[in-house]
Formats: structure tokens, C-alpha cells, sequence
């Protein structure tokens, strides 16, 4: 299963193209604002406007061999805990490996916005960026698929 962040993702057309080649199930969950969809492999969740209710619904079912995309680094590091593997919308993958760094990066980040050291903005979304993400999302689809395979389950 995929699951998806899915207010503000610059990247829903590249996750359908990479998870129908898969065969692999999405769901979407956002706030509002979610074109509805026939294809049954597509799933789309609104919750509540309540602060990171999204969040909380994604990271209540994610688990080991699902694939997660995000920028939210904390929601990040509550999927990674499950055995997800988790992606941020530019291609950054988040695992046991660095989760900890991004998790202090994102809150010295937050320090330094609230202080004024920084102005806090972000570079904007690059062809570069949609690129690195259908790579590092592709090999993690089949490294779930991979796993389940293992499990003897389906993808």
C-alpha cells in the first residue's frame, strides 16, 4: 500500500504512473480538495481540518513494507518507526539511517525561523527534484513488492 500526504504534493501524477506499473494500491489523505477517481487501486481519505489529522490517520496505518510520501519530517519518523519506507516529494528518502539527523535539522530549522536567524524559505520545486523523486520512488515500490513477495503476501 502507498500511502500519500497528500495536501500540497507536487508529485500525484508520478505516484499514479509509478504504482499503477506496480500494481500497487494508493491512497491519498488530505484535508480537501482531492479529485475523485474510478480506478479502484485509488483511494482517497479527507479528514478533519483538525492540526495534523492527515498525519495522524497516515501514521495509524502505515507499516512494515508500506510506502509513504511526505514532506512532514515528524510524520517521517513515526512511519519509518513502523518499517515504512518513506520518501519526501523531491526524492529524499527517510530511513533508520538519517531519520534522526532530519528530525534535528527540521528542529533547528524551526528555532532559528522563530528567533529570525532565518527567513525560513524553501528552494522552489525543480524538474531536477520530480526526477529524483520517480527514481528513489520507483526503488522503493519495488522494494515493497520485494518484501511482500518475501512475506508471501501480495504487494
Amino acid at each position: 500500500m502507498i500511502y500519500v500526504d497528500a495536501d500540497a504534493c507536487p508529485v500525484k501524477p508520478e505516484i499514479l504512473k509509478v504504482a499503477e506499473r506496480h500494481g500497487l494500491e494508493v491512497t491519498f489523505v488530505a484535508n480537501s480538495g482531492l479529485r475523485p477517481s474510478r480506478d479502484p487501486m485509488i483511494h482517497n481519505v479527507i479528514v478533519s481540518n483538525a492540526f495534523d489529522a492527515a498525519d495522524n490517520w497516515i501514521a495509524e496505518r502505515a507499516g512494515a513494507g508500506d510506502v509513504v510520501v511526505t514532506a512532514d519530517v515528524p510524520l517521517a519518523v513515526r512511519c519509518v518507526a513502523t518499517g515504512a519506507f518513506v520518501s519526501g516529494p523531491t526524492g529524499r528518502v527517510f530511513d533508520e539511517t538519517n531519520i534522526g539527523m532530519a528530525s534535528a535539522m527540521r528542529d533547528l530549522g524551526a528555532h532559528l525561523r522563530e528567533t529570525g536567524e532565518s527567513k525560513g524559505y524553501n528552494a522552489a520545486f525543480s524538474p531536477k527534484d520530480r526526477s529524483r523523486f520517480l527514481e528513489t520512488f520507483d526503488r522503493l515500490c519495488r522494494r515493497a513488492k520485494s518484501l511482500a513477495a518475501e512475506a508471501g503476501g501480495q504487494p
